[in-house]
């Protein structure tokens, strides 16, 4: 039997955020301590779940339709809802990529030690709670339980910052953490409004 060398063990993803979600201190020592590359981290774990909201939003606002006040009840095309998952899981992979490079710039703003891959670990697991309520896109009407969880990603991320993932300073964590928040939050609002744009109400959709 042929014995492969210097191979990690694929990471057991549903695990892991089961573990961040209902174990997030813990779980983030395990992670501080994880050997993983940054390519790694996001074709093992984030391109996996991101593509839970991605699907769910294309049936939801293709599939299903969704009501929007004053106006009425409306379907995205199929091609125009498939264009837009798309979209979603390129900007938001984007989005997330750029959020852990800003983690690592700020670091010695911060007293900490700049490290790439645990900036990006803090990046990406602390979605896990977003992406995987991401699954409610398939009802619009239930987005808001989707921000619920995105803001249990924010304790998360809290929680590896605490860790520390970047040796923080435990007096500087905080302010660390929110700076870094705004930050990332102007590049979700322009991420948000392009997706507007791209996809106006008049041009995409069609009365039910």
């Amino acid at each position: 039997m042929a014995i492969q060398l210097g191979r990690r063990p694929q990471m057991d993803i549903v695990n892991r955020v089961q573990q961040l979600i209902l174990k997030p201190k813990e779980e983030w020592i395990n992670i501080k301590e994880e050997k993983i590359t940054i390519a790694e981290l996001f074709t093992s774990y984030a391109m996996i779940l991101l593509a839970i909201p991605a699907v769910a939003q294309f049936i939801g606002w293709s599939l299903i339709g969704r009501r929007i006040p004053f106006v009425g009840s409306y379907r995205m095309g199929i091609g125009s809802g498939l264009l837009r998952a798309i979209l979603f899981y390129v900007l938001t992979l984007v989005s997330v990529y750029v959020f852990g490079i800003i983690i690592n710039a700020l670091a010695p703003t911060f007293s900490s030690k700049p490290d790439a891959t645990a900036a990006m670990k803090l990046a990406v697991y602390s979605m896990t709670p977003a992406w995987v309520a991401g699954v409610l896109y398939i009802i619009p009407a239930l987005f808001v339980l989707v921000i619920l969880a995105s803001l249990y990603g924010i304790y998360i991320l809290y929680l590896g910052f605490v860790c520390p993932m970047m040796d923080t300073p435990k007096d500087k964590v905080i302010t660390y953490m929110i700076v870094s928040l705004i930050v990332v939050v102007v590049v979700w609002v322009v991420v948000s409004v392009i997706l507007g744009a791209i996809f106006a109400v008049g041009g995409v959709y069609r009365t039910i």
